[in-house]
């Protein structure tokens, strides 16, 4: 079992990351503001202007922890990474599977159940925790066709219809989701998704934190030797992760529900976030350490997997699905069981 490990996160401007020994130490104005033992660290990531020297980065490579390089305000730039683990076995494999449209269809459709039942969860949860705050006829409506779309995936399908079940499933979902801000309405409002750039104060938290779980994802198929560009659902396209695309699908409504705390809770004001230029919301630096936060703490809540049967963080998960679709890969398991919450 891989032990489960914390990320940092460097948002503060100027600042430099060096290796003292078998530790990193974090400097800004060349003052060592923290230190932190090399072994409690599975990942680094970098926003904006931080720095960080060719011995720590060479470090870490060794020791399989990854260096992530994002902008200030979160769109990704580049990653560093030892030796990639697993074997070429493995991967020739993923690859061989990956041109079979219909082993890939009934892949697909295991990333869609995912993601379709875990949104299911979010409003069934927002439903009874705050049922009497909500339009309840609007969400039980959007419950039962989501339901009938899981319905759909039993039997099998082509991997145009399974795309459609889980483009129908996002639109039911989204119609839904203005309906469970309940905290600061004037500031924070849904009509869609919108992405490159986000729109609005929710989009920009969505686009954040989607971009925190691709590099958790990608990572953990890193980790067991999978290929994270070459998916089932999202197919090849230069540039894109299909693998860790498709595996995000089933963790999207996690983020959702870090999202609906973040708003619900007062965790997050209005004034906290700034129009650029294009139109485009972005978070100022102190809302960005509070949303890392929160991300890093719900990564430590603990529940217990539904196919495994064991407690653990769910910062863990990630690496235990990659584990499980590796084994399906190899063959072990007749069919990869999506993480599903309960």
């Amino acid at each position: 079992m891989k032990k489960h490990l914390n990320t940092l996160f460097v948002t503060t401007q100027g600042a430099y990351l060096a290796k003292e020994g078998e530790t990193v130490v974090v400097k800004i104005e060349k003052k060592v503001r923290l230190r932190l033992p090399i072994h409690t660290l599975g990942s680094i990531v970098c926003f904006g202007n931080v720095g960080a020297s060719p011995f720590l980065m060479g470090f870490c490579g060794e020791r399989g922890i990854t260096f992530s390089f994002l902008t200030e305000y979160g769109r990704f730039l580049a990653r560093v990474q030892g030796g990639v683990s697993g074997n070429v076995l493995l991967r020739r494999q993923q690859y061989r599977y990956a041109d079979d449209l219909d082993f890939s269809a009934k892949l697909a459709t295991s990333f869609v159940r995912g993601k379709i039942a875990n949104c299911r969860h979010v409003l069934k949860r927002m439903v009874r925790d705050h049922g009497e705050r909500l339009e309840e006829d609007v969400l039980q409506d959007a419950i039962s066709r989501l339901n009938h779309s899981l319905e759909s995936l039993k039997v099998d399908l082509g991997l145009d219809t399974v795309r459609g079940l889980e483009g129908d499933g996002g639109h039911v979902y989204f119609q839904t989701f203005d309906h469970l801000l309940l905290n600061n309405k004037e500031d924070f409002y849904f009509s869609k998704r919108s992405r490159r750039p986000p729109l609005d104060r929710v989009n920009c938290l969505l686009s954040f934190l989607y971009t925190m779980l691709m590099n958790d994802v990608r990572s953990a198929l890193e980790s067991v030797g999978l290929d994270p560009a070459v998916g089932f659902l999202h197919r090849d396209r230069p540039g894109r992760y299909g693998l860790a695309l498709d595996m995000m699908e089933e963790f999207r409504p996690w983020v959702d529900r870090i999202v609906l705390s973040l708003i619900n809770l007062g965790q997050v004001k209005g004034k906290g976030f700034t129009v650029s230029e294009g139109g485009g919301i972005r978070m100022d630096n102190e809302t960005r350490k509070t949303v890392l936060t929160v991300y890093q703490k719900k990564k430590q809540d603990v529940l217990m997997h539904p196919f495994v049967n064991e407690k653990m963080p769910v910062g863990l998960l990630f690496y235990i699905q990659a584990l499980l679709l590796a084994r399906f890969f190899r063959g072990d398991l007749d069919g990869y069981p999506p993480m599903i919450w309960r």
